[in-house]
């Protein structure tokens, strides 16, 4: 057996049903319920116990001072103005993309009927807050991802936690990063009582309306246990891909045609992308017959002899790797769609023929060309992106969660008002809420 599974079309049902979704981690719920109720009661001084129990430090005090990023920003610039750069490069094209999302959320009021006057109202919310791990890898990209959607919606006051290296500060890059995408304010907290201090306020820590971004177990557990009490972008598990490709795919926007066995180079390249990432990590393919499959095990294997990554990569594919070979374009969109990936990569020569057929998936990305870490950082799309099949649900991390569409009536005298006010009393009576049925025939006589 290779470094990844190899099955047929025919044979995925029975992996996948035999392959659930890892079931909740009752030991990391017990402990994140734990950390609620102490902060919940003790506020900052339950903060700064579980912080001197799960971080490298624990700084005097939890908010970062606006100087601190300032200078974090200046100091990337001098030392390393290619990041600099790119990371502005970035962030203006998440900007202009959230921008674009926007434009699709309208006030308006409309007569719907004679005397029936609906309206929505788009209003941002408050406060806003991003949540950045540093762990393995310090998300520099996350920072961008939550912030400038926030600051395009107009969130009054943005809000990044960050969990504090050993000089009691976030990362250098983070911060940096922070300061360009517009942070209001910035705490060096991190873990399950960072975003039970958001949800629920401590004497230091404002409360805040939602909470976005990715984060360990204990963070996505507790996320999930406090929604209700404040908002959630979603909870989000491993990541994973899912590459669909054809035996010579055809670089869209090019006029190259590749072998088969370049093609396999490419698609061996963005799973070990993902892979990097966690042993949790899911990268799956796609191919219509074994020698690409092949094709993708050879090039993974020379791949990971270069990679320094390898180690955490290798452990993902032998864990969860896998290439199906499918027999139509139907079967492999029925896998897709059962799957619901995270990133979902069509390396096909025809991708426009098969996109209407997909419809559960976080991000698509169209062509080999399209890398999926152009998603990540710096295409201008959200990297924030629903796991574990979530996708079915949900879509990523966008302006629209900052935003609350909410609605209006506005009633003068018209046949359809009327109408209106007897259906009305006549769905009260059948559900016996006399009530709500008096609410409507009290104004039905005055008409």
């Amino acid at each position: 057996m290779g470094i990844v599974r190899i099955i047929k079309d025919s044979e995925f049902n029975t992996y996948w049903k035999n392959s659930p979704p890892p079931e909740k981690d009752e030991t990391t719920n017990t402990v994140v319920n734990e950390i609620i109720a102490a902060v919940r009661s003790e506020g900052d001084r339950a903060v700064r116990r579980y912080a001197s129990r799960f971080e490298k430090a624990v700084p005097d005090n939890f908010e970062v001072p606006p100087e601190a990023a300032k200078a974090a920003w200046e100091n990337l610039k001098s030392a390393e103005p290619k990041l600099a750069s790119s990371l502005e490069f970035a962030a203006d094209n998440i900007k202009r993309f959230g921008e674009l999302q926007k434009e699709q959320f309208k006030d308006f009021e409309a007569e719907i009927a004679p005397g029936l006057f609906t309206g929505q109202r788009v209003i941002p919310i408050e406060r806003a807050a991003i949540y950045v791990p540093a762990g393995r890898f310090p998300l520099i990209s996350s920072a961008l991802m939550g912030l400038v959607p926030a600051a395009v919606a107009g969130v009054r006051e943005k809000i990044l936690v960050s969990p504090p290296g050993e000089a009691g500060l976030p990362d250098q890059r983070i911060l940096a990063a922070a300061y360009l995408a517009g942070a209001d304010r910035i705490f060096a907290i991190g873990g399950a009582q960072a975003i039970a201090a958001l949800a629920l306020g401590t004497e230091t820590i404002p409360q805040v309306d939602l909470i976005a971004g990715p984060g360990n177990k204990y963070v996505a557990a507790a996320k999930r246990l406090l929604f209700g009490e404040v908002g959630i972008d979603f909870v989000a598990g491993p990541t994973d891909v899912l590459i669909i490709t054809d035996t010579a795919a055809e670089l869209t926007g090019t006029d190259k045609t590749t072998t088969a066995e370049e093609a396999a180079n490419i698609i061996a390249v963005d799973m070990l992308a993902q892979a990097e990432h966690d042993p949790d990590a899911r990268a799956r393919v796609l191919v219509p017959d074994r020698a690409m499959a092949e094709f993708i095990e050879k090039a993974l294997e020379k791949r990971l002899a270069l990679l320094p990554t390898a180690e955490t990569a290798r452990s993902s594919l032998e864990a969860g790797g896998l290439i199906v070979i499918y027999e139509s374009k139907n079967e492999a969109t029925s896998i897709a769609n059962e799957i619901a990936p995270e990133h979902l990569e069509l390396q096909i020569s025809t991708p426009k023929e098969w996109i209407p057929g997909f419809k559960n998936y976080g991000s698509l990305f169209i062509g080999s060309p399209a890398a999926e870490a152009l998603g990540d950082y710096s295409a201008g799309i959200n990297h924030t992106l629903p796991t574990s099949g979530s996708a079915r649900f949900t879509g990523g991390l966008s302006v629209r969660n900052f935003l609350k569409t909410v609605t209006s009536l506005r009633c003068t005298s018209g046949t359809g008002y009327v109408e209106a006010l007897t259906a009305a009393e006549t769905i009260a009576r059948a559900e016996g809420l006399a009530g709500h049925a008096e609410s409507a025939v009290i104004r039905n006589r005055s008409e």
